[in-house]
């Protein structure tokens, strides 16, 4: 029988309270013990709570970069499959481990990067810049974060094409007749065409080559516009102007773009053959189709006039017209030429040096006039001497070159190993120069006979 410990009464009594049951002291009315939901103790077992969850909640970062992905699939329109395709490298690139400690800039340009990829492998043509445009995203992180994420998830993502990404850009500019003016409106169809022309021009020159794509996108549009209606409103129209009327936003390397393509219409527009005036980048646009349509035939014929631009003047007698003909001496043997090395070696560098005295100092100063003149007549790197080149070897930068500081030689310098092994000779050149030595002697006796 039960007894209360407090008063030692044996009269106690089960109290209900709901599915607990409780037996109480009714003298005292101390507890005695407390029932539980469960009488048969091996009915279940203890388990942890982060067990008896179906599964740990994702990261708040983890879930609002997926809601920004299918945000930015809405926006372009792309199917399910392009859609859960970005889902998935998302949450891939997001669990790497190289990706963990990234900062927040570097995680929201990851989701451009997972849907640009996903596009490119789905053959769904856009460019890097457009989708950092609509993330508010630095390109050059996101172009840092897109290759790091191809290399370390192993993802096979085929390069798009210029012309590709022009036929999809093209749609952002709202030029056609129900958005702007008559004079102003163009047909998308037609602006396409002659924007991919005037970018494959653009290619054949080398300015695509290491450029980034939006610039020259937008050059060719604009240049395309003005060259199908090249009236006097287009014409004096800027890229600025073109912009606010297309509703787009300007790039502002696109005027750099528009200026390189126009340098290279007017070298082509000067080999037309029926042009008779000046072609200037103001009158070009005129030319534009006559250039496109002719292109390769131009381009051959602009290298072939520079080239011989570049060959020295023909001597030619100009009253006869007889070119002038002059005779070669025979060379000398190889023992003359040695002696008159060394016979007029101290007097072209004698005639080379002149004193020349210091203004300031009074004292005079020997100046070296040959090396000066072939300083003078050194000719110019070879990408400026040629018409169409790369921007890297057009727009090379002159490094510069840190002269050695002459050093007064005392003959008290010392001597290092490797020097003194350059002055020794092997066994096998010892025995070299003993045979060419009396082969040489040999030839000077049997000459000294005949004579």
């Amino acid at each position: 029988m039960s007894k209360c410990p407090d008063c030692g009464s044996t009269n106690i009594s089960e109290d209900g309270f709901y599915s607990e049951h409780h037996k109480v002291c009714v003298d005292c009315g101390s507890v005695l013990n407390e029932g539980h939901l469960t009488i048969d103790y091996n009915e279940g077992t203890d388990v942890g709570y982060s067990h008896s969850t179906a599964g740990k909640r994702p990261c708040e970062n983890l879930i609002k970069g997926l809601q920004r992905v299918t945000a930015l699939c809405r926006v372009l329109r792309l199917n399910k499959d392009t859609e859960d395709l970005s889902q998935t490298y998302y949450k891939q690139a997001y669990q790497h481990s190289h990706f963990i400690k990234v900062s927040l800039v570097k995680k929201e340009a990851m989701v451009g990067c997972c849907v640009l990829v996903s596009c490119r492998q789905y053959n769904w043509p856009i460019a890097m810049g457009s989708i950092a445009g609509l993330l508010e995203a630095d390109p050059l992180v996101m172009s840092v974060v897109y290759q790091e994420m191809v290399k370390l998830l192993h993802i096979e993502a085929p390069a798009a094409g210029l012309t590709d990404i022009l036929a999809t850009f093209v749609q952002d500019f709202k030029i056609g007749p129900s958005d702007v003016p008559e004079e102003f409106a163009e047909n998308n169809k037609d602006l396409t065409k002659r924007a991919v022309a005037l970018a494959e021009l653009a290619g054949d020159s080398w300015i695509v080559t290491g450029r980034k794509p939006l610039p020259i996108l937008m050059a060719a549009i604009f240049l395309a516009w003005q060259s199908l209606r090249p009236t006097q409103i287009r014409l004096k129209y800027t890229l600025d102007k073109f912009c606010r009327l297309a509703k787009v936003k300007k790039n502002v390397t696109a005027m750099k773009r528009i200026t390189e393509i126009k340098e290279v219409l007017c070298k082509l527009g000067k080999e037309i053959p029926w042009v008779v005036e000046d072609v200037t980048p103001y009158n070009v646009m005129r030319l534009v189709a006559d250039i496109l349509e002719n292109r390769n035939a131009l381009l051959r014929s602009a290298l072939r006039s520079h080239e011989n631009t570049l060959l020295p003047p023909t001597l030619e007698d100009s009253s006869s017209g007889n070119h002038i003909h002059v005779e070669e001496e025979a060379p000398p043997p190889p023992s003359q030429i040695s002696l008159q090395v060394e016979q007029n070696t101290p007097r072209v560098e004698a005639d080379s040096l002149q004193h020349v005295k210091d203004p300031r100092t009074g004292v005079e100063q020997q100046h070296d006039v040959a090396a000066s003149q072939e300083k003078q007549a050194s000719p110019p790197h070879w990408g400026k001497r040629a018409l169409f080149a790369p921007p890297c070897v057009k727009n090379c930068k002159v490094r510069r070159v840190e002269r050695p500081v002459m050093k007064e030689v005392t003959g008290d310098e010392d001597i290092s190993d490797s020097e003194i092994d350059s002055y020794l000779r092997t066994p096998q050149e010892v025995k070299d120069f003993a045979l060419a030595n009396n082969m040489l002697h040999s030839s000077e006796d049997e000459q000294s006979e005949e004579d």
